[in-house]
């Protein structure tokens, strides 16, 4: 037996080594795989911030872009409205100089015509010809009314004349300041689209800033990414080691069960067959730990099927008379409920207070009486486990003499595998 738990304690310390060594690993790594979570979430923070700060970069670039086109269509407008103004104002020079020249013509031939007449006489003996000549008074002031209207044609073509020069000459003028105006107007384009130019030239330069940034961002975080990915790795293989040296320790814990199972089963014959030896005819099922003495004394040792059929009584009432001798002493092969009993003589001696006979000994309990199920236990009912009995009490508990050490006591009903239980009344 020492050289058995001597093999068990070494397989037991080997066993725990590694997985403590695990532990210590796994501890570690998941330390780091929190350190790069936290490390990934700060840089995929500062990547959504560049990423922002890039694509209000971008829209700025966009508006400035825009403000560019628009400009530069502009510019596309005042260069025709320039060159239409152009054309203007030489149609204006043209027509002023038809004008003046006209002018001239006009006014030179009104000169010639009152310098002949200034020439040949007063212009009042002008209109006296044309009077003389006249074969009637209606013909005379017919003539006398065109020599005024001569007049005052001449005058009156003159006076447009003049007028036409002074309205070409104020179109001229007018056209000149617009085309000044339209100059100015170019320059401040020209001035706008060099400062455009510049700004987004500027602007593209901070979206390639923002660019590099974010791809700088973007590869650390692939490289935490990847670290986790490895930890996550590492401690895969470590639950799976872990997984697997748990499964050796069951193996082990139930080797060694079993070998402490086979151990006191041989124990138990040994000590079993040295009390035949030496108690020829008597026969007892002593084993040290509350299992059934079979002691004969005041009992059935033949067992029977079914109950004894002088008996009366209730399951509750055989539970609670059994209650009343918990705490009595535990003695082998004995039947007294006070001064001592093993487990059969205890169920025995409860069960013939209430006048029924049944087996002495625990085997031939375990045959007696009908078969229930644990879902349909009642109180009164015995439960049989190998080499043991006892009094089903209720609520999962049972009153057995359970060991010299403990005496009668009440028990967990499944604090060993149950073999199976009786029905008596």
């Amino acid at each position: 037996m020492k050289k058995i738990f001597c093999v068990l304690i070494s397989l037991i310390l080997c066993l725990s080594m590694p997985l403590n060594s695990f532990a210590t690993t796994k501890t570690q790594l998941n330390k780091d795989k929190k350190e790069n979570e936290n490390k990934l979430n700060e840089v995929n923070a500062e990547i959504g911030n560049i990423e922002n700060e890039k694509q209000e970069a971008e829209a700025e670039a966009q508006a400035s872009q825009a403000l560019l086109v628009e400009l530069l269509a502009n510019v596309e407008i005042l260069k025709a409205d320039i060159a239409n103004k152009e054309v203007e104002i030489e149609q204006a020079r043209v027509d002023y100089e038809a004008a003046e020249a006209e002018e001239q013509k006009q006014y030179k031939a009104m000169c010639a015509r009152i310098r002949y007449m200034y020439e040949n006489g007063n212009t009042s003996s002008e209109y006296i010809e044309i009077l003389l000549k006249a074969e009637s008074l209606s013909d005379a002031i017919n003539k006398a009314e065109y020599a005024e209207k001569l007049y005052e044609y001449d005058r009156t073509l003159l006076i447009n004349y003049q007028d036409i020069k002074a309205q070409v000459k104020e179109l001229q003028e007018r056209l000149e300041e617009d085309m000044a105006e339209l100059q100015e107007v170019n320059a401040d384009y020209e001035e706008q689209e060099k400062s455009l130019n510049a700004t987004i030239e500027e602007q593209r330069k901070t979206v390639e800033n923002f660019s590099s940034k974010l791809a700088a961002a973007r590869s650390e975080a692939k490289a935490y990414q990847k670290k986790i990915d490895e930890d996550n790795a590492q401690i895969a293989k470590i639950a799976a080691a872990e997984k697997e040296a748990a499964r050796k320790a069951a193996a082990e814990k139930a080797a060694k069960e079993k070998a402490e199972k086979e151990a006191k089963e041989k124990a138990a014959k040994e000590t079993a067959d040295k009390e035949k030896a030496s108690q020829a005819g008597t026969e007892y099922d002593q084993s040290g730990e509350g299992e059934d003495s079979g002691g004969s004394s005041g009992g059935d040792s033949g067992g029977s099927s079914g109950g004894s059929s002088g008996g009366s009584a209730t399951g509750n009432s055989i539970a609670d008379y059994a209650l009343q001798f918990v705490g009595n002493p535990y003695v082998p092969g004995g039947t007294s409920l006070t001064n001592g009993c093993d487990c059969s003589g205890f169920t025995m001696s409860v069960y013939s207070h209430f006048g029924y006979s049944i087996p002495r000994n625990s085997a031939a309990q375990a045959g007696y009486g009908r078969a229930v199920s644990y879902e349909e236990a009642q109180p009164g009912d015995i439960f049989c486990y190998p080499g043991h009995v006892g009094i089903y009490i209720g609520n999962g508990r049972i009153v057995h003499a359970s060991t010299q050490a403990t005496g009668i006591k009440i028990s967990n009903a499944l604090y060993r595998s149950i073999s199976t239980i009786r029905r008596i009344v």
